[in-house]
């Protein structure tokens, strides 16, 4: 079992993940905490003996109870979010904690491992004869449906709560220390985030979100693209709707920055992507041919 200073993290997890918009990846945890706690350097760079740092290895620790008491959930992506239980939470007392441990302690479980997702991907199974073409057919009513709901899922969302959707986004696909600052008079831009290339050459990148279905026009790239002018490498303009042939052609015009363009049909496309916000559903099709044999 893990060294037990992991529950002295529990609380700062849970704190930590809520001050950076309720998700956040590992290394920005381990940041955060290591700010608001003004750790030392001693504590920071303390190794364990078969190697590693041991404060992210306690706050590792603290996160896998938050995640099987319900408090917190690892996707995948190697994102950690709080739950709908989780960002109920302000701070857990004493004894609160000791029961969360010793209720996970009860499950037996030996090893620390980030938790799965159900998969995202509808999947259609039909069998079909040796040497015969299967022949494409259309999804179900409900299975084209889905994408319009989602849309209107997302469509019903306050502004803010749309920014810090675009947050979760970006964590997803990659980014680092996503900051959603949402200040008027700031050109439009809603957020900040670092994307690491590989160990010597990362970008910063500011985003725009936009929660409305009509059209982005080529004088609101531009917009954009001066406000992040000087401050960026790289900007990303995220919209429920679509873009004008022009702000397109703006985006990528040359001698200037450019504007990575994310329209609502590649908006839903990442969702099923990245499988996030979606509950997998295995249908299958009956192959008659097979029952034929045992009449």
């Amino acid at each position: 079992m893990a060294d037990t200073r992991f529950a002295n993290y529990i609380n700062p997890v849970i704190e930590a993940t809520n001050a950076l918009g309720g998700s956040a990846r590992p290394q920005e945890v381990y940041k955060h905490i290591a700010g608001t706690l003004n750790l030392p350097d001693q504590v920071l760079n303390e190794e364990k003996k078969s190697g590693g740092s041991k404060f992210e290895n306690q706050v590792a620790w603290a996160r896998f109870y938050l995640a099987k008491a319900g408090i917190i959930d690892s996707s995948r992506h190697g994102v950690w979010s709080l739950t709908d239980k989780g960002r109920k939470i302000t701070k857990l007392n004493d004894k609160e904690i000791q029961e969360l441990i010793r209720e996970v302690q009860a499950q037996s479980l030996p090893t620390l491992r980030p938790t799965q997702p159900s998969p995202t991907v509808i999947v259609r199974k039909r069998t079909t004869e040796p040497g015969e073409e299967q022949a494409e057919e259309p999804p179900p009513p409900e299975e084209l449906n889905y994408r319009g709901q989602l849309l209107d899922i997302i469509m019903a969302l306050p502004p803010d709560g749309f920014e810090r959707l675009c947050q979760r986004l970006l964590r997803e696909s990659g980014f680092q220390e996503v900051t959603v600052t949402g200040r008027s008079g700031d050109g439009g831009i809603d957020g900040i985030g670092i994307l690491q290339i590989n160990p010597f050459v990362s970008f910063k990148a500011l985003f725009q979100s936009k929660r409305y279905s009509g059209s982005v026009s080529s004088p609101q790239v531009r917009d954009f693209r001066g406000a992040m002018m000087g401050r960026a490498d790289k900007g990303i303009i995220i919209t429920i709707g679509t873009f004008t042939a022009d702000a397109k052609r703006e985006a990528v015009r040359d001698g200037v920055p450019p504007i990575e363009l994310v329209d609502g049909e590649m908006l839903l496309n990442m969702f099923e992507q990245l499988e996030l916000g979606l509950k997998s559903r295995i249908t299958y099709d009956i192959d008659p041919v097979f029952f034929s044999d045992f009449k």
